[in-house]
Order: structure tokens, then C-alpha cells, then sequence
């Protein structure tokens, strides 16, 4: 794992550069892994797939309360019920129940890893814009569509540092666009957007929390 130090332009609203920013290499530094990320990113899918498909066990299924022969001298194997998983119209054992986890063992340093690199691969891609605040005096749509336009971001994924009522409402209808904060950017939303959005500090807090 190698780190490659990084500067990124910081920008405004109206996207005149006002300065320039190192980004940690720790975190917007990492060489790309492909396969690792692969494999973060569908365990953390499988943790989210509910069970929905289920069938019945041998206590579930209907009738089956009577013993079909008596224990001995038939000649055949004894048996205690017609619903039996052997049986014809038996239950099923092992099957699948609502209760079934699809989960994989991956821990907190690994999730955090898989985020730093696609975070980088970001970055060398070019999808990153660092912005000093978003803000808006009132919500509405335009005012935040005029902010994409200028930064040139029209769909997108903008993350920020503290919760921003008149940015988060004035989003709501802006189609393949959502705004989230720092603690909530994941691998999912990360690598499903064409741009990435990110305040001055919403980069602090993820350097500090990633590094």
C-alpha cells in the first residue's frame, strides 16, 4: 500500500478558485485494489438483502399428527408422522426462513480501507470538487440547480459537515443528486456517482475519522 500526497483546488459556489488544499494521503492517497473493494462492497450488499423467501419445517406443515403404522412387523422404517422431510408432502428441512442472514465477517479497518481507496480512486479520476460551504438564503430548487450549473456537477453526490436544512430541502427534487453528511458516505454512494461534491469541511471531518 503506497500513499501519494495530493493537492486539489478549493473552490466557491460560483466555482472561482479561492485556494488550493493538501489532502491526506491516508485517506484521498491510496493505490487502487480492485478486488478488495469488490469484495467490501458485496459483503456490505449482502448485509442489506433481507430474508424474503421462506417454507415450512416438519412442525409447520398441515396434518401429519396421526403415526401412519405402528413401530414394529410392517417391515418397513418406523416413522411418526406423513410430514416428515422424507415423506411426500413433508416439510422441508434446512430450508430458508425470514430469519436467514446473508452477513460476511468484514471488519471496521477493512470497510474503512475499501472507503480511503475508492475515496482516492475518486480523486484520480477527477470526480472530486472541494467547495469552502454550500449554502442557500431560502429553499428552493433553482437556487440549488444554479450552484450545480456552475460547478458543473449536474448530478451528483454533496457532502457536508453539518446538516443544512435549506441545502438538504432545496435538493430533494434534483434528480440522480442527494445530499448527505460526512458520517453517511459509503461505498454504494460513492461509486454510483459521477461527481462528488465535498465542503472543506466534510473533508476535515473525513480525514480525521478515516486516517
Amino acid at each position: 500500500m503506497s500513499l501519494n500526497t495530493s493537492s486539489i483546488s478549493v473552490v466557491d459556489q460560483s466555482n472561482k478558485e479561492v485556494g488550493t488544499r493538501e489532502l491526506n494521503p491516508a485517506v484521498f492517497g491510496l493505490d487502487s485494489d480492485d478486488g478488495f473493494v469488490h469484495r467490501v462492497y458485496a459483503s456490505l450488499a449482502s448485509a442489506q438483502r433481507g430474508g424474503t423467501s421462506a417454507v415450512k419445517n416438519v412442525a409447520q406443515v398441515s396434518g401429519g399428527g396421526k403415526k401412519p403404522f405402528k413401530q414394529k412387523g410392517t417391515g418397513r422404517a418406523r416413522q411418526g408422522t406423513t410430514r416428515a422431510a422424507q415423506m411426500r408432502h413433508g416439510g422441508t428441512a434446512h430450508g430458508p426462513n425470514a430469519n436467514t442472514s446473508f452477513d460476511s465477517r468484514i471488519n471496521k479497518k477493512e470497510r474503512r480501507r475499501a472507503l480511503c481507496m475508492v475515496l482516492s480512486d475518486c480523486v484520480r479520476q477527477g470526480k472530486v470538487t472541494v467547495i469552502n460551504k454550500l449554502e442557500l438564503p431560502d429553499v428552493k430548487t433553482k437556487g440549488f440547480v444554479k450552484v450545480q450549473a456552475a460547478l458543473n456537477t449536474p448530478t451528483g453526490l454533496f457532502v457536508l459537515a453539518e446538516s443544512e436544512s435549506n441545502v438538504e430541502l432545496s435538493s430533494r427534487n434534483v434528480p440522480n443528486t442527494s445530499v448527505i453528511l460526512d458520517g453517511q458516505i459509503n461505498l454504494h454512494n460513492l461509486l454510483k456517482s459521477k461527481h462528488v461534491i465535498l465542503t472543506e469541511a466534510a473533508v476535515d471531518k473525513l480525514e480525521e475519522r478515516l486516517s
